[in-house]
Formats: structure tokens, C-alpha cells, sequence
């Protein structure tokens, strides 16, 4: 089964995120996509986070109509901050008949040898890289490389900052949010 690993805050999960996973669950070789919940990314400020299972919640809202999308909460249990190579270590060790691969937006992979053990990463898991919104092809030292697929997959100008913003001003996001989050992020009174 190969399984590709959609890391994120999703706070909050957003229709772009599922368009692009099920971009990825159904026009890639993977059979399904999780996204992985992640507690504390050490590159972001924790403050803005909603709870970590509050945030889990939305993703199960947003998945429980795709079969090939899953939420995984793996993460929550590891020490933090944490690091992809320890979680896909973990999920190995967990499902070793499972094959893992991460997908990421081009905007990471220009980063990505600053993370921890990329070198193993890359020499274990294959990387599904996804378009953003320039539409200049995002020069890295990684272009070419054999574990490396660029998906033609959509681009997606929606982000969940966008979203907690207009929040914050009154707007209307319904139309951004798969319709079972919208409802428990307005029971819950999130983001305002």
C-alpha cells in the first residue's frame, strides 16, 4: 500500500487542501493520503494554533466522505517539536508493509535540505511535489533527482491565514471549507 503523508497545521483544513490530496489520491500511484496533523512546526508560532485535536477533528469533518483521505494524529504522540524523519521512522516501524512518501508544495522542496537527516529522507521515501502559485518552476538542487515527482496538480491560491483573517473581519468563508467544518468551526466560534 503506499500511502503519501500530507504534513500541516490545518488550522483550519480548507477545500484547497482536499482538492490537492485528492489530486494526489487519484492521479498518482499512491492509494491513499493522510494528513498528518502536526503539533508545533518549529518554524511557526504556536500561539495561532487552535488545539491539536480540535484541529484533528476538522480533518476527520473534512475527510469522512473520501475513503482515500485519512486524518492521522501519529504526531501527537511523539516527542516535540518533532521532526519528518522521526515520524516516518515511527510509521515504518508501525506499518512496515506500507510504503511512505511525503508530499510537499515546490516552496518547501527549495528548503528542504535544511531539515533534519534529508539525506535519509530522499534515500527511503519518494517526494510528490505539488505546483504553487508562481508559475516560474522553483529552481533546486534537487531537480532531476530519481525520488523526486513534480504532479501536475492544481494550483491553489487559498490559504488557511486567508481564512482565519477574514474570519477576524466578519467575512463570509463558507464556500472556502468542506461544509462539515464550516458548521463546527461557527458552532465553535473559531478564529473570531
Amino acid at each position: 500500500m503506499k500511502i503519501g503523508l500530507y504534513f500541516g497545521s490545518f488550522n483550519p483544513i480548507h477545500i484547497g487542501h482536499l482538492v490537492i490530496a485528492n489530486h494526489f489520491a487519484e492521479y498518482s500511484n499512491l492509494n491513499e493520503v493522510w494528513f498528518v496533523v502536526t503539533p508545533h512546526n518549529p518554524f511557526k508560532k504556536k500561539s495561532s494554533l487552535l488545539d491539536n485535536f480540535q484541529r484533528l477533528e476538522m480533518v476527520y469533518r473534512a475527510t469522512k466522505d473520501y475513503t482515500k483521505l485519512k486524518p492521522c494524529d501519529i504526531e501527537f504522540s511523539l516527542p516535540q517539536p518533532n521532526y519528518t524523519i522521526n515520524t516516518l521512522v515511527y510509521l515504518q516501524e508501525k506499518y512496515p508493509d506500507y510504503e511512505f512518501s511525503l508530499i510537499m508544495g515546490e516552496d518547501n522542496l527549495k528548503s528542504f535540505h535544511k531539515w533534519k537527516n534529508y539525506e535519509v529522507i530522499l534515500e527511503n521515501h519518494y517526494i510528490y511535489v505539488y505546483p504553487r502559485v508562481s508559475k516560474e518552476k522553483i529552481e533546486t538542487q534537487f531537480d532531476g533527482h530519481k525520488k523526486i515527482h513534480h504532479i501536475n496538480a492544481p494550483i491553489m491560491e487559498l490559504s488557511s491565514t486567508h481564512i482565519r483573517n477574514a474570519i477576524k473581519k466578519g467575512k463570509n468563508v463558507k464556500p472556502m471549507l468542506p461544509e462539515h467544518v464550516w458548521e463546527y468551526m461557527d458552532e465553535m466560534n473559531f478564529y473570531k
